[in-house]
């Protein structure tokens, strides 16, 4: 078990996420789950709670009801190698009930919310050549989704 865990609080719904995620992502790992027994709060055999791993990251859903919400200041990072890799997590992720928002981010149909992001980008943004960085930043401050090319274009002055 890590140091440190993720705990990601879902509306009865985290094994549906889970499995949602390991269609997606190459690298999700399953491993204990706790389930609710006879005579428990919760309802016989549905998950309580279920820990899994995201590219080597530890996570643990707690499926805790709707009393608690994600919001925008929590976010999983993605740093994605190539355009169809931001495309292909952008367009999966925003699908059925997901939405998508300014700069990269975006929130799935279980309401968690991402970032999408290119490797590299931030590099960019802090190049010497102040113009240069200033260009690229205002190209991806305009962006939904992140497009590689168009921020590489602002950043050549193109």
């Amino acid at each position: 078990m890590s140091t440190i865990q993720t705990c990601l609080w879902f509306n009865n719904n985290g094994e549906d996420a889970v499995n949602f995620y390991k269609k997606l992502f190459t690298d999700v790992k399953v491993g204990e789950i706790m389930r609710w027994g006879k005579d428990q709060p919760g309802p016989e055999g549905q998950v309580l709670t279920m820990e899994f791993t995201l590219f080597g990251q530890p996570f643990l859903v707690l499926n805790g009801g709707p009393e608690f919400k994600f919001n925008e200041a929590v976010s999983i990072m993605v740093n994605c190698d190539t355009q169809d890799d931001v495309d292909k997590y952008w367009n999966e992720l925003t699908s059925d009930g997901g939405e998508e928002s300014m700069c990269g981010w975006c929130k799935d149909k279980f309401g968690l919310w991402w970032q999408i992001v290119p490797k590299g980008m931030t590099k960019l943004f802090q190049d010497k050549d102040r113009a240069k960085a200033g260009r690229a930043m205002q190209a991806m401050m305009k962006m939904r989704k992140l497009d590689i090319n168009k921020i590489k274009e602002a950043f050549d002055g193109k």
